[in-house]
């Protein structure tokens, strides 16, 4: 039922207002999903990598693709065709169940998103960001798989904006950066700042 289909870098996938034929499962690369703005600026929604699958909302809705996809890296995709997987969850509805179920996740996950860049501050953002890396891989050192413009449109900010705030962390000694590797120094500071008790 599925299909394979290779991207290079920087390739669209699909844009905003595409038929949403399908939806795709990542195998190996990283996919950014985003919206511009009549005026070019690109938001950042979600940054997809391999074991996720996107896209999914064209298998219930049937409607055009609300945003845009664009590959990070050299990509391999799978691709599953909206009517043939509408046929097999009819066949098997603990299927469409699990699935409501990630659509549910993604929901909350957005509400939690919008709330943080119309409430929060670029570095309650920052840390926020680094605390949530933090709690999924387990370790307070790791490597940023975003560059700093993709950083910064994912965080709602610009990257010269981006590049003060992380410059006053590693100055107040919350963080330690080298390159993309980020070394978290002050855990509880950096969990004030994401709660809005601190300000750089």
């Amino acid at each position: 039922m599925a299909g394979t289909r290779h991207f290079k870098a920087n390739q669209m996938i699909f844009q905003e207002n595409d038929p949403g034929e399908g939806f795709y499962g990542i195998v190996q690369g990283k996919v950014k999903i985003y919206k511009s703005s009549p005026l070019g600026k690109e938001h950042i929604l979600h940054i997809f990598g391999p074991g996720e699958i996107f896209a999914e909302v064209a298998v219930f809705a049937g409607r055009n693709f609300p945003a845009s996809a664009l590959c990070l890296e050299d990509t391999k995709l799978l691709f599953f065709p909206r009517k043939q997987f509408r046929r097999l969850i009819s066949e098997n509805p603990d299927l469409g169940l699990n699935l409501l179920g990630l659509l549910s996740m993604r929901l909350r996950n957005m509400v939690g998103k919008v709330e943080e860049l119309s409430l929060k501050e670029v570095p309650a953002r920052l840390a926020t960001h680094l605390l949530l890396i933090r709690e999924n891989l387990g370790k307070d050192q790791f490597d940023l798989d975003l560059n700093k413009s993709q950083l910064a449109g994912f965080l709602g900010t610009i990257p010269e904006t981006l590049s003060r705030v992380i410059r006053k962390m590693n100055e107040e000694e919350y963080i330690e950066t080298a390159g993309k590797k980020v070394t978290l120094l002050d855990i509880s500071g950096l969990e004030d700042l994401a709660a809005g008790n601190l300000r750089l």
